[in-house]
């Protein structure tokens, strides 16, 4: 478990291995983050292209303990507006807290400029590294991350079941669970030691094992040279896909900087029929419906019927995207 701390430490540029605390995934991670965080009153600054696992744990403590919530907007291509942010602060805010990468839009928040924004006034500033962990480069210190929230069976490679939080030295949070750490087991409270203080019970061991082996493969690739490469098969999917008759193609354009996913409508076609048949008929995964982001498809103006969404990885292959854009085409000529 400490090697693969140590993997992931060197990953996100963190100094104490001890300050990543294993999680089963990255909604047990932000839930850990928010409702540890939070008290009566505070008010958030989150936008709108949250996934639930933000705005659902938000939503809940603003009915069961009064915090406040403003949502920011974000543009069609997934941009927002650094000044509205600085405006919407207060003197309660005690928290930022943004989705690095879009899962429906595919955009790239820029967490440098929040993370400055957070500190300026004295909150401290969570991301949800969901889409981006292991595909981006991400430095904690540099971006001024103090709570960092991760996957472990994305971009990082693991299993299933895996994931983790940053927790800044300069950050105490309550923790969710209390029992068995295997340390300081005469005390009453929960230790207040790392990591024990946030991993009561039987650790996934095993899990963790394969999500160690994962990170170091990242590591051994390059997270810079995995971003150019899925980069690079998505503008040429969007532009085999642009081609295409009733194709709209949703969020950033074509050459601007995008996480390795583009979501799309066919006119007059619904997405979850689009994703059948491409399953049934060509072999070809990918995800319809609303992603669990309805604030993001609000933004994408998208909220009538979702969207389909076609994703890639390091080692997906030019011909992989090449049946893929095929497929759509014969979809669409139908």
């Amino acid at each position: 478990m400490f090697n693969a701390r140590q993997a992931l430490a060197t990953l996100f540029h963190v100094s104490n291995p001890n300050d990543i605390v294993f999680t089963s995934n990255t909604t047990s991670a932000l839930n850990l983050a928010i409702k540890g965080w939070l008290k009566p009153g505070d008010h958030v600054i989150a936008t709108m292209v949250e996934h639930n696992s933000v705005r659902r744990p938000l939503e809940f403590l603003k009915r069961t303990m009064g915090i406040k919530v403003d949502y920011i907007a974000i543009n069609e291509r997934g941009q927002l507006d650094l000044n509205e942010v600085r405006n919407s602060f207060r003197p309660e805010t005690t928290l930022v807290v943004c989705s690095h990468g879009s899962n429906l839009l595919g955009s790239i928040l820029p967490l440098q400029e929040l993370g400055h924004l957070a500190h300026e006034h004295e909150a401290i500033f969570l991301v949800d590294a969901a889409q981006s962990a292991g595909t981006y480069p991400i430095d904690v210190a540099e971006m001024g991350i103090d709570l960092l929230a991760f996957p472990g069976h994305k971009g990082l490679l693991g299993p299933q079941g895996t994931g983790g939080l940053y927790i800044s030295p300069q950050v105490d949070l309550e923790p969710l669970l209390h029992g068995g750490t295997g340390s300081q087991s005469e005390e009453l409270e929960q230790p207040a030691v790392r990591p024990d203080r946030f991993e009561a019970g039987t650790a996934n061991t095993v899990g963790i094992a394969g999500l160690a082996a994962g990170v170091h493969a990242v590591l051994e690739y390059g997270v810079k040279q995995i971003y150019e490469r899925q980069w690079m098969l998505i503008q040429m999917m969007m532009k085999e896909l642009a081609k295409l008759p009733g194709i709209s193609l949703i969020g950033p354009k074509l050459g601007e900087p995008r996480m390795g996913l583009v979501s799309f409508n066919l006119e007059g076609r619904d997405a979850a029929e689009i994703a059948f048949v491409l399953d049934r008929e060509y072999g070809i995964a990918v995800r319809a419906g609303y992603h669990c982001t309805p604030l993001g498809h609000m933004t994408a103006g998208t909220s009538a019927g979702g969207a389909v969404r076609a994703s890639v990885g390091f080692d997906t292959t030019e011909e992989e995207v090449e049946a893929f854009v095929l497929a759509m085409r014969q979809i669409s000529a139908q």
